[in-house]
């Protein structure tokens, strides 16, 4: 295991940003991290995350990634209910709607997103292919990108 995916799977270590958002501070990541409250698709509680944008294709649309895969909690959870709140650049706790993309879209969302953050990629992409290429071959997809959950979070009332 990667140190960066070892990092990614210390709890300490993903939710230490959420203080930042919910303090109203998460402008301060210039973007390029969000804040998504989710509910528990069993307990129904309000439940945080911090992601990276990996793209922002309109102002009512930002792109994240399930970095741990298709078992993350957060990806589960959008899954049983895709209404969350989005906090991300000034705005905070805006209704939004998660929706996954296609493989195909995802995939392309991927490629492009190593030739625009080539060295945050370098880092994301071996964390990544850790569990999305078996996963692929497991499922016989022949680009491991293809199997990597990425989400769309479309923003409600307005940019």
């Amino acid at each position: 295991m990667s140190l960066a995916s070892r990092a990614l799977h210390t709890r300490w270590f993903v939710r230490s940003p959420i203080w930042l958002f919910r303090a109203g501070l998460g402008f301060l990541t210039g973007g390029r991290l969000l804040m998504m409250v989710h509910r528990g698709r069993s307990s129904g509680e309000p439940r945080y995350v911090v992601l990276e944008v990996v793209d922002r294709p309109a102002p009512d649309r930002v792109v994240v990634v399930a970095g741990l895969g298709p078992r993350s909690q957060w990806y589960r959870n959008i899954q049983a209910d895709p209404r969350v709140l989005v906090s991300v650049g000034t705005r905070h706790q805006a209704r939004a709607v998660a929706t996954t993309m296609t493989p195909d879209d995802g995939a392309a969302t991927l490629e492009a997103y190593t030739s625009v953050h080539p060295g945050p990629w370098s880092k994301l992409e071996p964390v990544l292919a850790e569990w999305a290429v078996p996963l692929a071959a497991e499922r016989g997809e022949d680009d491991w990108r293809r199997v990597v959950p990425v989400v769309e979070l479309r923003l409600l009332g307005g940019a």
